[in-house]
């Protein structure tokens, strides 16, 4: 039988993603015994003291095991910790010798969302896929740059590592590596228990973009404060640049450093999500709203949207359109 350690860090830690693992893999050892298999894992909180008080005072949570304790495992699942990270990683350094010697061993390691940060700073990370919430995606690439983060994947699975995107997307990660071990049938399953899209494979349909301002460079932060108010017009990167009083190459490079886009790709990604807010609302067609955002062609955009998006205008709009009612 497989050992399965969910970690139980300090500082303010996600419940669900502790709880939420602990139940699927119960519900998948149940599901075996009913379909006359072997249960497939012994599942134990795995904690460096006896308690661990979450930072909002809320919850306590009691580990069955202490990581000295645990001489090997099979798979070591990361909560995400939220906050401060550097301060959640000073909090739990004291896990990171043990989690190196458990993948030394043979162990497979899963950081669920934000939970990469921490699983990056033990240097098991670099040079291989990653995965976190969106929403941190630019923090997490300044602070690890040798980690390849793919922002719009759900999920990731190199080397014996696996990383989850944002939020609820954790479980995914669960049914992924409950499939690769247990087989489909018991993946199918349990998403139809817990009633989860599997197979989803994007968060970028759920990405908002924000613009990447975490940069100290005052004239890109120029360059792009002038791309969004007039990204509806056709930009020319020539005069952008002599705006700036900065040559086009100083201009580009310097862009790209920054926000880790090229000046197209950015102003591309403003038009975009300009686009997406207008079909969230639901008052405008497709063809409209094209042109309210600086298209013309049809073909140009729809392609453009879907590989920013992951999906089509016409299904976005669909998925997130707001109902309006009226008395």
């Amino acid at each position: 039988m497989k050992h399965l350690s969910i970690l139980i860090p300090f500082g303010h830690t996600s419940m669900v993603n502790i709880e939420g693992t602990h139940q699927v893999f119960n519900y998948l050892n149940q599901f075996l015994v009913s379909a006359g298999r072997e249960p497939m894992y012994t599942i134990e909180l795995v904690g460096l003291s006896p308690k661990a008080t979450q930072s909002n005072g809320l919850f306590t949570v009691n580990a069955e095991r202490l990581i000295s304790e645990v001489k090997q495992t099979d798979l070591i699942i990361i909560p995400a910790i939220h906050g401060d990270q550097e301060a959640a990683f000073r909090q739990n350094k004291d896990f990171v010798p043990w989690i190196l010697k458990q993948y030394k061993d043979g162990a497979e390691i899963a950081s669920l969302c934000v939970g990469a940060f921490f699983l990056a700073k033990t240097g098991l990370l670099d040079g291989k896929q990653c995965a976190t919430h969106w929403i941190h995606a630019a923090s997490f690439k300044k602070m690890f740059p040798d980690v390849n983060l793919v922002d719009d994947k759900i999920l990731t699975d190199d080397a014996g590592i696996y990383t989850s995107g944002g939020a609820y997307s954790y479980l995914n990660l669960l049914l992924y590596i409950i499939e690769k071990y247990a087989g489909r049938e018991m993946a199918i399953l349990l998403s139809k228990a817990f009633m989860i899209d599997i197979d989803k494979e994007s968060q970028s349909p759920f990405i908002i973009f924000q613009g990447q301002r975490e940069h100290d460079d005052v004239s890109v932060k120029k360059a792009q404060e002038i791309i969004e108010k007039n990204f509806q017009e056709k930009l020319n990167i020539d005069v952008l640049a002599e705006q700036l009083a900065l040559s086009r190459r100083s201009l580009e490079r310097r862009f790209k450093k920054a926000t880790s886009n090229t000046i197209s790709e950015y102003i591309q990604r403003v038009k975009v999500e300009a686009a997406k807010k207008e079909l969230e609302t639901g008052f405008k067609n497709i063809n409209e709203i094209m042109y309210d955002v600086g298209y013309n062609d049809i073909k140009s955009f729809r392609g453009t949207f879907k590989k920013i998006t992951g999906i089509s205008p016409a299904k976005y709009k669909n998925k997130f359109q707001r109902e309006t009612y009226f008395a």
